[in-house]
């Protein structure tokens, strides 16, 4: 009897630490510095042309070509790609996701180094914001 309830013991501790890490890897901390932050860019047809191509190039691969995390190399990540036309997303500032897109997580590599510009990435920002249902 104690050898079935240290086995059911054990397998509640492993279920409860998985679901934990889980929860806490899909939370993603942006400092209140991002946070506030405001785009220097202008939303306008050539900005969004230009974080189209920085999109295409960068983030469409695993994002998706609409933004729906269904990229051709979604499935090969542990890290979800999300959805970018969903409210949740869209409700971020764009300090929040300049932010991400700057530091990465996970699948997500930082693009500090593969995108050196920060106007570059505040470009994707704005192209990011085209997603919206």
């Amino acid at each position: 009897m104690k050898k079935f309830k240290l086995k059911y013991l054990l397998f509640i501790v492993a279920v409860y630490f998985m679901f934990s890490f889980t929860v806490f890897q899909e939370k993603w901390e942006v400092p209140a510095k991002y946070e506030s932050m405001k785009n220097p860019t202008e939303g306008d047809k050539e900005n969004l042309a230009i974080g189209k191509q920085l999109y295409d190039k960068h983030c469409r691969s695993c994002h998706g070509k609409e933004g729906l995390g269904d990229g051709t190399k979604a499935g090969e990540l542990e890290t979800p790609t999300g959805d970018f036309s969903a409210e949740d997303f869209q409700k971020q500032s764009d300090g929040a996701l300049f932010y991400k897109t700057t530091t990465g997580r996970g699948d997500m590599p930082e693009f500090a180094k593969k995108i050196g510009s920060d106007e570059d990435r505040w470009l994707i920002v704005n192209y990011l914001r085209t997603f919206a249902e």
